[in-house]
């Protein structure tokens, strides 16, 4: 069950001009509940004039090896969005010293380390996970290998530009890279540019053997990932080996859908081992209604995005407004995002244990 624990931010560096790393200590005590595979993220939560604000951010730093007793330390990455209560705060107000509400680990843009041959394409933030991706799975499986395509605005822009050129040091024979920017042209590589579906079409064959590769990860913004989804399946990838966490989705590129709700409708919920029945007010979300409720049910972003609040559907019918973090397999198996779902018949029944 996701819970929130308070951790002592030992480190703050900053990585851009708009974005930092922070690094939080975890006590002995808390480090199995902070167990994670490489790929999840954490949602840092603070509360300003009554309000609480919840923001997601994926953990770049290396999974704890099998065995142990879990991190000592977790990192993520922060990058500015305009406006943005949380990040502003991260990057102007905290300090080394300072202490955050964290909640443990959740999402499934995961590998576990295995043989093979690995690809990611990112942009700009993106690279968050796939470092923890890639730097676990290189360290921990001698037999795999990872091509790693990243797009950036400039050289200036781009997150963790020395922990991505140091693995290109430390495994020269078995880690790929290759950067596209979009604003500034590179004395040598690929031309400046978004990498866009008709571009990957072209570029993909060229730097390894697309039909080899295992799994494919792409994260960055919706249309990067949407583009560089259509070209791998146009080069034939099966869309089981395609993984897909977006962080930004413009609202004009995925329009929310608007279908009638049932004049009365309820949702009956089971959540940490305990049930309840609560009527759907008009327009409300279902993790909306369980909130008003049962205050412990896990959310972060409220933007099906990062699929913290994903939930089984038991009975009845939903309407799911968006959804960007659920994979298809997911969807068929009865799983919906709890912000994103709208009571389709009168009675439904949710399960956040399963």
């Amino acid at each position: 069950m996701a819970r929130f624990h308070t951790l002592p931010v030992t480190a703050v560096d900053r990585l851009t001009d708009d974005s930092v790393a922070l690094t939080l200590a975890v006590p002995p005590e808390f480090r199995a509940d902070y167990r994670h595979a490489p790929g999840q993220h954490l949602a840092l939560r603070r509360t300003v004039d009554g309000t609480e604000i919840r923001r997601t951010y994926s953990i770049c730093s290396p999974a704890p090896a099998p065995g142990t007793d879990g991190p000592r330390t977790l990192r993520v990455g922060v990058r500015l969005v305009e406006g943005g209560a949380f990040s502003t705060y991260a990057l102007k107000e905290i300090i080394a010293g300072d202490a955050v509400e964290v909640m443990t680990p959740a999402g499934r843009f995961t590998l576990e380390p295995a043989p093979g041959q690995y690809a990611a394409i990112v942009g700009g933030s993106g690279i968050t996970p796939v470092l923890s991706i890639v730097t676990t799975l290189l360290a921990r499986e001698p037999e795999a290998r990872f091509c790693l395509i990243r797009s950036d605005r400039t050289s200036a822009s781009t997150m963790f530009l020395e922990e991505v050129a140091d693995l290109k040091d430390r495994y020269p024979e078995r880690f790929q890279l290759v950067t596209v920017l979009s604003r500034e042209e590179q004395q040598a590589g690929l031309p400046s540019g978004r990498l866009d579906q008709e571009r990957l079409t072209g570029l993909l064959p060229a730097l390894l053997p697309v039909e080899r590769v295992a799994g494919w990860f792409l994260c960055g913004p919706f249309g990067l990932v949407q583009g560089a989804e259509r070209a791998l399946r146009g080069l034939g990838v099966e869309r089981a080996r395609i993984h897909e966490e977006i962080f930004h989705v413009d609202a004009k590129a995925a329009p929310v859908p608007v279908s009638p709700a049932p004049a009365h409708s309820s949702v009956t919920v089971r959540l940490d081992g305990r049930g309840g029945s609560w009527p759907v007010r008009d327009g409300e979300s279902l993790l909306d209604t369980v909130l008003r409720n049962r205050p412990d049910a896990p959310y972060a972003c409220k933007g099906g995005v990062c699929g913290t609040c994903r939930t089984f559907l038991v009975a009845g019918e939903v309407r799911m407004d968006r959804n960007f973090a659920l994979e298809p397999e997911e969807t068929e198996a009865g799983y919906v995002l709890a912000c994103q779902s709208h009571p389709a018949t009168e009675k439904v029944e949710l399960d956040f244990d399963r």
